[in-house]
């Protein structure tokens, strides 16, 4: 018994007296009208509405840093200065010690965020790697430390600080913030996403936990490492309220806290506001050649730990 021969549909025909059925209208393409414009009304307008928020006033104080007083302070709309000068630095610079507290903050910087970025890094493998009790008791508790917002901390901080005399110390500023909770969490999802195959490999060659950290888990781990430098970096550039309580001597303070002093000496005069913007130039161009530098790995850094399995 052969098998029935299929049959390729013929065209549909209307039936006798009737209407032909109305033509299929195809979706736009990419190119089309209502395509192009939902993409411009919720894809372009927003980004360069959130671009205009952060980069404008930025710009503004940048421009305004380089102005005469009588170009700052009047009623009318002066955009770029008609005569540029360095006025306003030379006068922030010798006001207080700009150059001791710039100097400041790159060593609480430096040694602040190399010692909070090793020791995420040696937690979150730990809390990966290791065997030992109580491992998921102490990650609740580091879940719980990002909840807890760290001013709550500042007086048991400064009450055992200043027991131990590191009052106006480096030591003093760069203790109590050792311990980062975000970049721990943001590294141990990341390590999760490591083959134990890699490590048990490694393990066979000789190497052991120290090894394995720098020879294999660290390599491997470079854009998540980064976003935890550049978050920690910046953090600890501008952090202003601890070294603000910790330190009473000129010669300690760092950045932030030397622009209040800038303020109190310059900021109620009518030439003040030209100096305070040209402190706070000298403050944020450090931060923006390290996000500079660091930038391409923070996409890459945030979303390597977002999936696992």
């Amino acid at each position: 018994m052969s098998a029935p021969v299929a049959t390729s549909p013929g065209p549909v025909t209307p039936p006798a007296g009737g209407t032909p059925p109305p033509p299929i209208r195809r979706r736009g393409g990419p190119f089309s009208r209502e395509n192009l414009a939902a993409t411009i009304l919720t894809g372009y307008v927003p980004l360069i509405l959130a671009t205009a928020v952060v980069v404008l006033p930025l710009l503004w104080m940048m421009i305004s840093s380089f102005k005469s007083p009588s170009e700052i302070l009047t009623t009318d709309l002066v955009v770029l200065p008609s005569d540029p000068t360095l006025h306003n630095y030379r006068v922030a610079m010798t006001s207080v010690p700009i150059p001791r507290f710039f100097l400041n903050s790159v060593i609480v910087t430096v040694i602040g965020a190399t010692l909070k970025v090793t020791l995420a890094i040696m937690t979150a493998y730990a809390l990966v790697f290791v065997r030992f009790p109580a491992k998921r008791i102490i990650f609740v508790g580091i879940l719980v430390a990002l909840m807890v917002p760290p001013q709550v901390a500042i007086l048991p901080n400064y009450v055992l600080i200043a027991g131990w005399g590191g009052v106006n110390t480096y030591w003093g500023i760069i203790l109590p913030g050792l311990g980062t909770a975000f970049g721990t969490f943001l590294l141990r999802q990341h390590f999760l996403t490591i083959p134990p195959s890699i490590l048990e490999a490694a393990s066979l060659d000789g190497a052991g936990h120290w090894g394995s950290i720098w020879r294999v888990v660290v390599p491997i781990s470079l854009p998540s490492i980064a976003t935890v430098a550049l978050v920690t970096v910046v953090s600890e550039w501008n952090d202003y309220i601890w070294p603000l309580i910790i330190t009473t001597d000129s010669s300690m303070m760092t950045l932030p806290v030397g622009l209040t002093a800038l303020q109190n000496s310059e900021g109620n005069t009518g030439s003040g506001w030209g100096i305070l913007m040209a402190g706070t130039v000298v403050v944020i161009i450090p931060v923006l050649l390290v996000f500079a530098a660091l930038q391409r790995y923070i996409v890459s850094g945030l979303t390597q730990g977002s999936v696992t399995g």
